[in-house]
């Protein structure tokens, strides 16, 4: 019997394993389609490669992660995901920071990053796209960061 316990847990490591690779085949999926999103929206968009370490209180360049299975390092771990540019009127543009999560939730670290990011006027907004279902497609909502959590301390 034991036995049989041991081998239904290798069998939870797998399952979790390929749920792990489905969310985040979904994930990158969800982002392309943000920014297609605000390419059509007349945004240009960029990846983001920067975070903030907020112990030193500074802007720093993001750590890139190496893929073992691909031998190559992996771009894209900065936060926000996209920087996105408009043009407002006259010389100025609009700068502003998405971070695409499905669930629209941050977390608390994220929350003092975002915080930081609009405290030190590197972003004039930060959006979170969050993925809203209409029956089996599904769109994408843009939540204000200031609006979300305005009154919620970190």
């Amino acid at each position: 019997m034991p036995k049989n316990k041991s081998k239904g847990a290798k069998m939870d490591k797998k399952a979790y394993s390929k749920q792990g690779k489905k969310n985040r085949a979904a994930g990158a999926r969800f982002e392309l389609k943000v920014r297609e999103n605000l390419e059509s929206q007349g945004w240009i968009i960029d990846k983001w490669t920067n975070n903030v370490d907020i112990e030193e209180n500074k802007l720093v360049k993001a750590k890139r992660k190496y893929n073992p299975f691909k031998k190559m390092l992996i771009v894209g771990t900065g936060f926000p995901d996209f920087i996105c540019f408009k043009k407002s009127g006259g010389k100025n543009y609009e700068v502003i920071g998405v971070e695409v999560k499905k669930n629209g939730w941050l977390d608390k670290q994220e929350k003092e990053k975002c915080k930081w990011y609009l405290d030190k006027k590197v972003f004039s907004k930060i959006l979170i796209a969050k993925a809203v279902k209409e029956g089996r497609k599904i769109n994408v909502e843009y939540i204000d960061f200031k609006k979300k959590y305005k009154n919620k301390s970190q």
